[in-house]
């Protein structure tokens, strides 16, 4: 492939201008990267989300899901119960996560565990979804094998006939199979790049009790890129 590497003209992240609260900082990067999906052609999916999981044996899987929710308890997401990530969450909550906006030279990654979202946080951001994604939510057995693509659309078109689009918010029930999770991080790390490879890790470590939102739960310390 050789060396296709970029040398980053990015201006980095120092100690000086690291907002005091890792959900500060992580906030005001979102919405950095929100604004520029508006305005620019580099940053089509601001909020997608890598999340790493490990089966029964120890063996990672990754995938992308969208960051649905932000606040002071942490990054959260949402998906079928049913689904190989939610098995996997079952059975062990560890969990990594990552943001990653190639164009800005910036990416932050969430360590910790998982716990559910409440039902009543699942059905509202499920209100706020178009009705054509909420049927798709009803024809995906997200995770499980399919014959063939037009089996998954003749099972979006029987659900579709089942819950028609009449404009409302209740169109379309909350399926009992589909909910979510808030990661509770104990470490979240920024990351920005710099000339020369000497690109710019800076992470907050959880040393007591406290969401991100409390500055004295979080121990700050620079790494080596």
């Amino acid at each position: 492939m050789g060396n296709r590497h970029a040398d980053q003209p990015a201006e980095g992240l120092s100690e000086s201008r690291l907002l005091a609260t890792p959900y500060a900082q992580v906030a005001a990067w979102v919405d950095d990267a929100v604004r520029r999906a508006e305005t620019a052609p580099d940053v089509v999916e601001p909020l997608a989300m890598s999340v790493a999981t490990a089966d029964a044996e120890g063996r990672p899987n990754v995938r992308t899901v969208l960051m649905r929710f932000l606040d002071e308890r942490g990054p959260g997401f949402v998906t079928a119960t049913t689904s190989r990530k939610a098995h996997e969450l079952a059975a062990g909550p560890a969990v990594a996560a990552s943001l990653t906006w190639p164009a800005m030279y910036r990416a932050v990654r969430f360590r910790g565990r998982v716990v559910p979202l409440d039902r009543d946080e699942v059905d509202a951001y499920w209100r706020s979804r178009p009705w054509a994604s909420r049927i798709s939510a009803w024809a995906s057995r997200q995770s499980e094998p399919v014959g063939s693509r037009a089996e998954l659309e003749a099972e979006y078109a029987r659900r579709a006939a089942e819950f028609p689009d009449r404009g409302g918010e209740g169109d379309v029930p909350l399926p009992p199979f589909w909910g979510g999770y808030r990661i509770l991080c104990d470490e979240v790390e920024l990351w920005a790049g710099r000339r020369d490879r000497l690109h710019d890790r800076l992470v907050y470590t959880r040393t007591v009790d406290g969401d991100l939102g409390a500055a004295d739960a979080w121990q700050v310390t620079r790494r080596q890129p």
